[in-house]
């Protein structure tokens, strides 16, 4: 299948059923708390790509403007939130996805979003825009299962979906990464041209006279969280870590493992294939 072809596909992205329960719940109220709702949709990565779809739509003119989900939900209000639960949550097709460990996943990707969030604002860049990006960096892969899943299956017999070389082996065997799929879903939807960008060139942000800071924040994000799935040791952390992308930004090894205020070794789980 070529990218455009799976693009072009019916693509239904699983929610967390949590968020979901959580998100109606508080919907039910007389008077919702708007903050919650916001914190509740921002760790969801499929809610999210909705919001940003829809309030980036023609409908609202402000197509290609829209970064986040708080500025989403000032536009949408919230009869449009209660729609995308309701459906997530009557959705049986969202259960699972073939070769995805979905919690493990959503996880992930909120990892991935906040540190993205934490590098931009030491780079000033924009810290919302970032989040979004982190959050749906790897909805591609995502898409790729739900599609392709043939083709999905052999490539995880070969190298797991949140390995540091899963792009790598996507583009040998498919001509295409999750990269490219998302970033073509955010495109078709209109989403911010540099969001597509940091989305499209998060692999190798700085190839090819490209150049989207943000894609390298999410490229640093992304090293991070999947070295931290492989359970690097602290060498295997310094010879992987891509100092040429550090390099541009500014942002040394130090500074990306030490974003967060946790014990890197006491953290990482450290049970898939690097």
């Amino acid at each position: 299948m070529q990218l455009n072809d799976l693009l072009g596909s019916q693509i239904v992205l699983p929610s967390i059923p949590q968020v979901i329960a959580l998100l109606l719940s508080e919907l039910d109220h007389t008077e919702p708390n708007l903050k919650k709702i916001s914190q509740l949709v921002s760790t969801d990565p499929a809610l999210t790509m909705r919001l940003l779809q829809v309030s980036n739509s023609g409908y609202f003119k402000l197509s290609g403007q829209i970064t986040s989900v708080s500025e989403s939900l000032a536009i949408l209000g919230l009869g449009h939130v209660r729609t995308m639960a309701t459906a997530a949550a009557s959705a049986a097709s969202l259960k699972q996805v073939p070769g995805i460990h979905l919690q493990r996943f959503w996880a992930y990707s909120l990892n991935v979003a906040k540190l993205s969030r934490s590098l931009a604002g030491r780079l000033r860049l924009h810290q919302q825009a970032a989040f979004t990006c982190g959050l749906i960096h790897a909805i591609g892969e995502l898409a790729l299962h739900i599609v392709m899943p043939d083709e999905a299956h052999l490539l995880d017999s070969q190298v797991h979906p949140l390995a540091l070389r899963r792009a790598d082996e996507e583009r040998a065997v498919l001509g295409f990464c999750y990269a490219q799929v998302g970033a073509g879903l955010a495109r078709n939807w209109h989403f911010p041209q540099p969001m597509v960008d940091a989305l499209e060139h998060q692999h190798a942000p700085f190839d090819d006279d490209v150049y989207e800071p943000l894609a390298g924040v999410i490229h640093l994000a992304t090293w991070r969280e999947r070295a931290l799935e492989a359970g690097l040791s602290e060498h295997g952390l310094a010879v992987s870590f891509p100092d040429k992308v550090g390099e541009v930004l500014g942002i040394d090894i130090d500074m990306v493992l030490q974003q967060d205020s946790f014990d890197w070794f006491s953290r990482h789980p450290g049970s898939i294939p690097k």
